[in-house]
């Protein structure tokens, strides 16, 4: 029909296919030439039934998100179904790839869903601060069960195909050719004359949820107990729950509503942002499209602690062998005895079979001696934080890996050129900063060096992807991105506990805000004497966290920290700190007062918008979004608040400028002294998202 949508003839099956590059999306200009044709084959006495397929490496993997908040162009989504649950005639999805959002909806119309055996289906608007607007919440309780479909909708995870072959969701799996499986599925339907039943009309799997409401109730709390104040995963378990409640018309009318509700909304702004963000900091300057990454058979990870060895999982999670080197045979096998007790916990939560387990572990192997790593494509170091034991390290590996090979430091703070410097191959070392836990947080710092060549940083980035990372590449300074931010934002947190705030206030304050939880409470699970030991090396103090850790307060691991933990886990406020704190104010003579839940968030995240003004002045950062995707996948800045960038651009530069100046005058500290990008664009009436990258 047009360049988008073509129709084929086999016998007395039609096959439409969609050709919409890359990913099949929804765009008008498909959904118009598609509903003519289904209108036209619907029609149409010599066809006995329809296959929809699409051409490419996926089926329709969506909408298309940049028409989302423009004028409404018909056909709809939603008049596209509406055709095709006029057929009498049976009507077959041919699905491939990810088949996903509006795309599963859209197959969801069919009579019947054939699969090739590696798709993944699922609705995962909820990360885009949505829920599927197209009745996926009111067709996929009918085929999967309200249960199965409550889980996959609230969390947007992908089912693979033969998990939605037994719960319904696909009715064949192609072993060969899925076009051809699909056709022939479809003459068979045809033939058999019947009853072609649409997924609006099968109600069975509904029965049991809605003669016991209650307990529904309850695996909707259960669902949404990690929801953090996000509005999307609350309407999509409330649209499942009107699947059991309302007649099909009112449930799909509701979920529409709801969908309208949410699409202008400060939060779906602000995931719709991450969404396009992870794929803007993908573009990286220098990698072009000649640029191949260098091929990784093997990597090397020296250290198996904490951190090597979360890192050691990442790599070998991403199918890549890994070798460990501890400067003992303890150590190593204490590591990797560690290893093993995590992968035991995914395995007893169902998370991982022993048959997978047995895979990673098979990829992992230990040595106490630098040699085994000369055959390494790529060695990453996560030793300790100080520059002569980097120095060490380096000098060892330039001895002994091979030429070619890749070099990369962990480093959360140190200078990635000095590193670089201790060996003969500047042009093969950068950064690659994990985030602790390093087998499950997303986020990848990846640290151009001055002298790192282009392919080294490809490599890194298709390493990256292979372990399911997000990665950002920045520059080089102290505590790149992510540190350097934090070290502003937590310069203020002492002042606020002497000058009157509690700890639990100001945890309240960011918990409050969105944040997962708040510093002080984040400082007792990460180690409180991390931080001591790192302002020793640097020659500064801290009155009250100093004073913790002298008394061997050092957080939960110890019991007591900034608050007692009676059960090795809940904090509680302590009135030995409490004491503390002011026995410190009045050895400092300062008087205490009360501190409003804005102010604290005025001295803390306002400077730390104002070090990101600076991170791009300095092109430390290519972009606003690299930052908030920095911040979002490494340091629990909330999702709906897009990042501190788009935040910043939300709350209001001009206001933000102001109370930096206000408080800069108050304090005399120069991480309130306003950026001079941040005074422009506040008084030119910019924003972040305007700059050019």
């Amino acid at each position: 029909m047009n360049q988008y949508v073509s129709v084929a003839r086999d016998g007395d099956v039609a096959v439409i296919t969609v050709d919409n590059p890359p990913v099949n999306a929804l765009s008008f200009h498909m959904r118009e030439p598609l509903d003519a044709a289904l209108k036209d084959l619907r029609d149409d006495a010599s066809v006995a039934a329809v296959v929809l397929a699409c051409a490419g490496r996926t089926f329709v993997a969506g909408a298309d998100i940049t028409e989302f908040g423009g004028p409404r162009q018909n056909p709809t989504l939603l008049d596209l179904i509406a055709t095709l649950e006029s057929y009498a005639k049976p009507t077959v999805a041919a699905v491939h790839g990810t088949t996903l959002g509006g795309g599963l909806e859209l197959a969801l119309g069919c009579h019947y869903r054939v699969a090739d055996p590696k798709t993944l289906l699922g609705l995962p608007e909820v990360k885009l601060g949505l829920l599927p607007g197209a009745g996926g919440t009111q067709r996929l309780p009918r085929l999967i069960g309200p249960e199965k479909a409550l889980e996959a909708i609230v969390t947007g995870r992908f089912m693979p195909a033969s998990e939605a072959l037994a719960d319904g969701l696909v009715d064949a799996i192609a072993e060969d050719d899925l076009v051809k499986t699909a056709i022939a599925f479809a003459r068979e339907k045809a033939a058999s004359g019947g009853p072609h039943v649409l997924v609006r009309d099968r109600d069975e799997k509904l029965a049991a949820a809605r003669a016991d409401l209650d307990a529904f109730d309850a695996r909707i709390k259960e669902a949404t107990k990690k929801a953090r104040g996000l509005d999307a995963p609350l309407r999509c378990a409330q649209s499942v729950r009107n699947a059991l409640t309302m007649p099909f018309e009112e449930g799909y009318a509701q979920e529409l509503a709801y969908f309208l509700e949410l699409l202008p909304s400060d939060q779906s702004k602000a995931q719709r942002h991450l969404f396009f963000a992870e794929r803007e900091a993908a573009k990286v300057e220098g990698i072009t499209r000649d640029v191949k990454p260098r091929e990784v058979k093997r990597a090397g990870v020296i250290g198996a602690g904490t951190m090597g060895g979360g890192i050691s999982m990442a790599l070998v999670n991403g199918g890549i062998p890994v070798t460990i080197l501890e400067m003992s045979r303890e150590a190593l096998n204490n590591g990797l005895a560690r290893i093993s007790s995590t992968y035991d916990i995914s395995v007893k939560r169902g998370s991982m079979s022993e048959e997978d387990k047995a895979k990673r572990m098979a990829r992992l192997s230990g040595t106490t001696d630098y040699a085994d790593l000369a055959n390494c494509d790529l060695i990453i170091e996560a030793v300790f934080e100080e520059m002569g034991v980097k120095e060490q390290v380096f000098k060892k590996l330039d001895e002994i890996a091979k030429p070619g090979a890749i070099l990369a430091s962990n480093t959360s703070y140190l200078d990635v050129d000095k590193i670089a410097s201790f060996t003969s191959r500047p042009a093969d070392v950068l950064g690659m900063h994990f985030f602790s836990p390093a087998n499950v947080m997303k986020l990848l710092e990846i640290v151009r060096g001055e002298k790192t060549a282009p392919d080294v940083l490809a490599t890194a980035l298709a390493v990256a992807k292979r372990a399911k990372k997000v990665p950002v590449v920045v520059g080089v300074c102290h505590g790149f991105v992510g540190n350097r931010m934090l070290a502003s934002r937590s310069a203020e947190l002492e002042s606020l506990l002497l000058e009157g705030a509690t700890p639990s206030e100001v945890d309240k304050a960011f918990t409050d805000f969105g944040w997962p939880m708040g510093p002080f409470a984040m400082g007792d699970l990460a180690g409180l004497d991390i931080g001591w030991r790192n302002r020793k090396s640097l020659g500064k103090t801290a009155a009250i966290g100093d004073a913790l850790c002298e008394e061997g307060r050092f957080g939960q691991k110890t019991g007591k920290g900034f608050y007692l933990y009676e059960d090795g886990r809940t904090p509680k406020p302590d009135p030995w700190v409490e004491n503390l704190i002011v026995e410190k104010a009045k050895e400092k003579g300062i008087s205490r007062r009360a501190i409003s839940a804005d102010e604290i968030t005025e001295r803390t995240l306002y400077p730390m918008i104002n070090e990101g003004a600076k991170i791009l002045e300095e092109k430390i950062a290519a972009r606003a979004s690299d930052i908030d995707i920095v911040w979002v996948n490494g340091y629990g800045f909330p999702i709906g608040k897009g990042g501190p960038m788009h935040w910043a651009d939300t709350a209001g530069l001009a206001r933000i400028v102001e109370r930096l100046e206000y408080w800069h005058g108050k304090t005399g500290e120069d991480t309130f002294k306003p950026a001079p990008l941040l005074k422009k664009l506040a008084s030119e009436g910019g924003s972040f998202a305007g700059l050019k990258g």
